[in-house]
């Protein structure tokens, strides 16, 4: 039987922008409470919160949603949160959870099995304006939670400081901030919650402050604990130049972290005293990653003293390290991409895994056998798994022959085919961060494109993690410049070799992706359009109007701040409006606090009367990264409508997106 052909863009399919969207979001933030496995999980469908999901583990219990809508376990600490919980076995039997509620970014204590089901309580204040409170990455110790503090102190989003602190467990402060002890002084300006040792002795911890990034120079701070306060603080690894990713305690009291001083994060151990450190595992690989978030996990100490690890370049594996010999062992498995989260409960070690055929899932490794297996959130295939991509990872060659990495995933279907004289449209995608990377796993947002014949190429250009600080220092001060030219280089070659055609390439990002796509279209006429996805527009009023985790983030992307005025007018799309020339979408969230809506309005201003077809479509109650399930299908249809409209392509399934010169 004959394969029907239609035209590439044109082809029918199965996933529609609803199925995507419902779909969106994977498991975070693994915990190990007493006999049972806890870890957050998204809830498109409702307004795109995050619950709790709890499994046993010994008796294979099912999945339990704990906390109905509409609480949120979600911290806004830095604006992008950070560990939002944390749980102990209480001695009467049950589980005790605290966590962060995003609506009012109180702390809450949680008895989910006490007789009656009191429901949450609040442990921290009301916040008042001017004087928000927010707190992330928390630790029971004894009758406190020992937790990052962020205070502001003003109404700019730079008016902060941040400590750790300790909330007592009995309630006291839900209406008395003075009960809420301080236990560091606010000379660092970002920090990490605390690791207490097994005997309770000594805390660890990392700090940075600005004009650094965590990536770009980190310090491990450890204490003693006498009483109840921290002493004797200083200074044991990391600084300027130096970046340590995490610190970990192993159950017989060692000191571990996660360095790039050599290059490549790697696994140390560390001698308190004299601040001498012990490569565990020398390679010429990841063991660690940027920490955005304070509470990420690459390694987690087994009871045995082996250490899980994940590891690798561009993806993560999972490992099981003996410090010792430093030999590793990678768990078996179909799974080629693991996040920054993982448990440890006896032998077993869980963490969020997922592949190019499946989606993140919660995933079981048993150290004593050698099995793994899904034990939560597990990936179902909601279509035909044959209308799925196949990525294709690949190095290219960029300006002075540098490399570049990427993922191309071009057009798949299973029943239909294009004319075999006809070349594919390709998207270009330009990951966020920019000190961030993508692997090679299932993205039904891709798998929308690619099944209708739209093919996608990821590219983590210059500056991108997972590849050693050599390849992550590319950007340095040249955002808007490499970025650029490493995603045109990818287009160019994808178009020279017959698998794209060169006349309808386009580009998209969000974030710091979507600076990457407007400035390519201010730099190149390479693209025949563009989705512009949340962007950074304008270096000037990103640095004075950004939250301030960023807000100095500018200073080692494109230059230090007296330079700052010629950068702007030379690479920011806002300055550069009048080199624009192809149709663009504009999609923007109006309660952003890292881009602002203003950031989107500047390039409107700027595009006015310019005779450029254009679209600007913005959401009410959406910040940073779009999280409901209604707003992701009106993008992912508005970013459609723009592509078939511009490459030529029939679709009458989808609303027509109106373009405004």
């Amino acid at each position: 039987m004959a394969v029907p052909t239609r035209p590439y863009g044109s082809w029918p399919s199965p996933i529609d922008a609803a199925l995507a969207a419902s779909l969106d979001g994977r498991p975070e933030y693994l915990g190990a409470v007493g006999p049972e496995v806890w870890w957050t999980e998204p809830r498109p469908r409702e307004a795109g919160r995050r619950t709790l999901v709890r499994r046993r583990i010994a008796d294979e219990g099912p999945e339990i949603t704990e906390l109905p809508a509409p609480w949120n376990v979600r911290s806004r600490v830095t604006e992008y949160g950070g560990l939002p919980w944390a749980g102990a076995e209480r001695e009467s039997g049950g589980p005790l959870l605290v966590f962060a509620h995003f609506a009012d970014q109180r702390l809450y204590a949680y008895e989910p099995d006490a007789p009656g089901g009191p429901g949450p309580r609040p442990l921290t204040p009301v916040s008042t304006v001017g004087g928000g409170l927010r707190w992330a990455d928390p630790v029971l110790r004894g009758g406190e939670v020992w937790c990052v503090l962020e205070e502001f102190t003003g109404p700019a989003p730079t008016d902060v400081r941040r400590v750790l602190a300790a909330v007592p467990l009995d309630g006291s402060a839900a209406e008395d901030r003075s009960a809420v002890r301080e236990l560091t002084d606010d000379r660092h300006r970002f920090s990490t919650g605390p690791r207490i040792s097994p005997d309770g002795l000594q805390a660890a911890w990392l700090a940075w402050d600005h004009p650094r990034m965590p990536w770009d120079g980190t310090e491990l701070k450890l204490a003693g604990i006498e009483g109840d306060a921290l002493v004797r603080v200083r200074t044991v690894l990391g600084g300027p130049e130096e970046a340590v990713a995490q610190v970990e305690w192993t159950v017989g009291g060692t000191l571990l972290a996660v360095s790039d001083r050599g290059g490549w994060w790697n696994p140390y151990r560390v001698d308190p005293e004299s601040g001498g450190a012990v490569n565990l595992c020398p390679r010429e690989e990841e063991f660690g990653g940027p920490l955005w978030k304070p509470g990420l996990r690459w390694t987690a100490a087994l009871p045995d003293g082996l250490v899980a690890v994940l590891h690798g370049q561009g993806s993560s594996v999972l490992g099981v390290l003996d410090p010792d010999s430093g030999d590793l062992v990678d768990a078996a498995g179909p799974w080629t991409a693991w996040q920054p989260t993982l448990a440890v409960s006896g032998t077993r070690v869980y963490g969020v895994a997922a592949s190019p055929r499946s989606a993140y899932e919660v995933v079981e490794l048993d150290t004593a056998t050698g099995h793994a297996r899904v034990v939560g959130a597990r990936a179902t295939d909601p279509v035909d798994p044959a209308y799925y991509p196949e990525p294709q990872s690949r190095t290219f060659l960029g300006p002075d022959n540098r490399e570049i990495h990427a993922h191309v995933y071009p057009p798949h279907h299973p029943a239909v085919r294009a004319a075999a004289d006809e070349l594919p449209p390709y998207v270009v995608w330009a990951h966020g961060g920019p000190t961030d990377h993508v692997p090679p796993v299932l993205d039904l947002h891709i798998a929308y494109f690619t099944s209708r014949g739209i093919g996608v190429v990821e590219v983590n250009y210059g500056g991108s993690t997972g590849y050693g600080r050599a390849y992550r220092e590319r950007l340095r001060e040249q955002w808007g410049v490499v970025d650029v030219e490493d995603c045109a280089a990818v287009a160019r070659a994808l178009a020279a070799e017959g698998t794209a055609d060169p006349e309808r390439l386009a580009i998209r990002g969000a974030s710091a992706g979507g600076w990457t796509a407007a400035a390519s279209l201010a730099a190149t006429d390479l693209y025949a359009c563009a989705a512009i996805i949340y962007p950074v527009l304008d270096l000037i009023g990103f640095a004075e109007e950004t939250h301030d985790l960023e807000s100095r983030y500018i200073d080692g992307l494109a230059g230090p701040p007296q330079t700052l005025a010629v950068l702007c007018r030379d690479r920011s799309p806002v300055a550069r409006a009048d080199r624009i020339t192809a149709p663009f979408v504009l999609l923007q969230g109006l309660d952003d606090p890292v881009c602002p809506p203003a950031q989107a309005e500047r390039l409107l201003t700027a595009m006015r009367g310019r005779s450029v077809p254009h679209a600007y479509v913005a959401f009410a109650g959406e910040g940073h990264g779009f999280r409901r399930a209604e707003t992701m299908v009106r993008a992912l249809e508005a970013e459609l409508s723009l592509y078939a409209q511009v490459f030529g392509i029939d679709r009458a399934d989808i609303p027509r997106l109106a373009l405004h010169d």
